[in-house]
């Protein structure tokens, strides 16, 4: 294994990377937080005795820190394994030059301004969008379009930070936000598109060199940021083979690798679109990175890879586990997010009785929240599993009502 230096800031305890990676401790040059790193310090010791501990991960400090490791220990790759690290690991590789995902193409796939701008170019269907320099920009664009509208930070992940505008008040509530707003309202930063009407897919699989080696569709049981400001449930289930869609997705998700600009080595990569009532595939957007939630814990139980692993791998110049596109996966699953309340969690007394589901509270008793914060933030993650798709999603919805019978927020 080539000696790499890897930006991760995902806890040791959840995402073992010395399991995952070969030879750690002579190859992986790591640069993680204090608080990844909690409770794994044998594990740092053992398998990451090359690290720089940083205090503020996203502050650009960390950057300059990452090449000052990568060069004193002659790092010949660089990796990543969190989505708001494409960038600043393509970055340091054009400064190393070191092989990998370029600049261009990192930046294509981060800042959707420039992945909608470039996707429309190849005669691909987007919604329509424009950036939002300021708020005359916005304003220009409801004029033309009209309500419904949704802004977003153009290199968000998450639904952070993302806002459905439905009348001139939201646009106040929005405009006024700024201050407290995560991502500022300065030039640059955000971009408005009109709102798409349709049922929301996301494929997720392996890409190389401007191709799909493999991918699978699954569909939505809802949209990310109605769940980020209603605190609905999510989740997703995988198509089955014969259900006309999986061949319309898979082939929309290969013409957007396709058009956009290319990495030479594989990545995973996670592609967020809707099918309208035409039947059209319109892109969301697309990330050259493994899926969130419990999305590559699915594909690992249907295909036997687990994309964030084997897109981490592969970064760190390792062969693919999977090298060709299954017919069909190994049997039908879907994933669900159980939403935060607002005040002291109560949760259920006994475990959950819906046959052929997998059920983890995530919060301690007691704990106090106010609501879904991003589009991932959940109380308890399920895993469903069943014969058809259509048993799995009866199986989520008497999760979802067995939840909300037996727990509280008090």
């Amino acid at each position: 294994m080539p000696r790499v230096l890897l930006y991760s800031r995902q806890p040791l305890t959840s995402r073992p990377l010395q399991e995952w990676l070969d030879e750690t401790a002579d190859s992986v040059v790591l640069i993680t937080t204090p608080k990844a790193v909690a409770e794994a310090e044998e594990i740092l010791a053992a398998h990451f005795p090359r690290h720089r501990l940083v205090e503020d991960y996203h502050s650009w400090a960390t950057e300059q820190a990452a090449e000052e490791a990568a060069r004193e220990h002659g790092a010949e790759l660089v990796a990543s394994t969190s989505e708001s690290d494409v960038l600043r690991a393509a970055r340091l590789r054009a400064r190393l030059g070191a092989p990998g995902q370029s600049v261009e193409s990192a930046t294509a796939y981060r800042d959707k301004l420039v992945m909608k701008r470039t996707a429309r170019a190849a005669g691909l269907r987007v919604p329509s969008f424009a950036a939002v320099e300021g708020p005359m920009d916005l304003l220009d664009f409801i004029d033309a379009e009209g309500f419904p509208v949704v802004v977003k930070p153009r290199t968000g992940a998450a639904a952070r930070g993302v806002s459905i505008l439905r009348s001139p008040a939201d646009v106040t509530a929005f405009l006024e936000g700024g201050r407290e707003s995560a991502v500022s309202h300065v030039p640059g930063q955000w971009m408005v598109e009109g709102f798409a009407r349709g049922d929301l897919f996301h494929v997720d699989g392996i890409m190389r060199d401007g191709r799909i080696i493999h991918a699978w569709p699954c569909e939505y049981t809802g949209g990310l940021a109605e769940r980020v400001a209603d605190g609905a449930p999510l989740g997703s289930v995988l198509l089955e083979r014969d259900d006309a869609r999986t061949e319309v997705l898979r082939q929309f998700a290969a013409d957007v690798v396709a058009a956009l600009p290319t990495a030479p080595d594989p990545l995973a990569f996670h592609l967020e679109a809707w099918i309208d009532p035409d039947g059209e595939p319109v892109l969301c957007e697309i990330a050259s990175r493994a899926g969130g939630a419990l999305i590559a814990e699915v594909y690992e139980r249907a295909f036997g890879v687990q994309l964030a692993k084997e897109g981490l791998r592969a970064q760190c110049g390792s062969d693919l586990t999977l090298d060709h596109q299954p017919a069909a996966p190994a049997g039908l699953l879907g994933w669900l997010l159980l939403p935060i309340g607002h005040g002291t969690f109560v949760p259920p007394a006994e475990s959950c009785p819906v046959p052929g589901v997998e059920l983890e509270v995530k919060l301690a008793a007691g704990t106090r929240r106010d609501g879904v914060e991003h589009a991932t933030d959940a109380a308890a993650e399920a895993l469903v599993h069943a014969e058809t798709a259509g048993e799995v999603r009866k199986r989520m919805a008497e999760v979802t009502n067995w939840w909300h019978a037996n727990t509280a927020w008090q």
